[in-house]
């Protein structure tokens, strides 16, 4: 496929122009609000951190990309959504490892290598339960038992993550449901997804902060 076919993934797109996607285009405003509030934090607790600034600057991204992809959606518009996705997920899980779980370097870095290895085998067993939200269950799994851990080490900071797990649940429950639910919803439920996962990201990058900040 050439990278500018279209494609018609979601409930609420009826076409091929720009604005098909209203609500899942405007709505990823809500990552670039996270990635500013984020920043802001940053700047006040952390600002010689540079990982934690980098996860910041991607959380812009996704906003951009998805923005993209939900008002071009072409291939290479799917490309600029899921890269900044994939390189959020795999980085914080290497910083969670290492900050929150206190693992070396070289350790966290293996398991994030497993990790990208493994995503794809738990997506294909989860498929046929939650579509095309499969490759999200490995992040999904990871919060929680990064946050299982992390409570043992520093409670409070870990029961936000496991507070962010249950956030994220229902996101990407918002995110599976979009297409079985659209004869009966015509603007879908996508955009629900896009607006939860942004406080998702906040969350995970302020417990990444507020860590670093001690």
């Amino acid at each position: 496929m050439a990278l500018s076919d279209q494609f018609n993934n979601y409930c609420e797109r009826l076409g091929p122009d720009f604005w098909s996607e209203p609500l899942n285009a405007v709505t990823n405003a809500a990552f670039l609000v996270a990635a500013l509030l984020a920043y802001l934090v940053w700047q006040r607790k952390t600002p010689n951190d540079y990982a934690g600034l980098a996860l910041v600057v991607i959380v812009f991204l996704t906003g951009v990309g998805s923005f993209l992809f939900h008002t071009f959606a072409t291939r290479w518009a799917l490309l600029a959504d899921v890269i900044p996705i994939a390189l959020f997920i795999h980085i914080y899980l290497f910083f969670a490892l290492k900050r929150f779980l206190e693992l070396p370097w070289w350790v966290a870095l293996v398991i994030v290598v497993g990790f990208f290895g493994f995503t794809p085998f738990v997506g294909q067993l989860v498929a046929p339960f939650v579509g095309s939200s499969a490759g999200y269950v490995p992040a999904l799994l990871a919060i929680f038992v990064v946050g299982g851990s992390f409570c043992r080490k520093d409670s409070r900071l870990g029961t936000l993550v496991l507070q962010t797990g249950l956030i994220f649940a229902l996101s990407l429950t918002f995110r599976t449901i979009d297409e079985p639910l659209c004869g009966q919803l015509a603007i879908g439920t996508h955009f629900l997804w896009h607006i939860l996962n942004a406080v998702v990201l906040y969350s995970l990058l302020r417990v990444l902060i507020l860590h670093r900040a001690g």
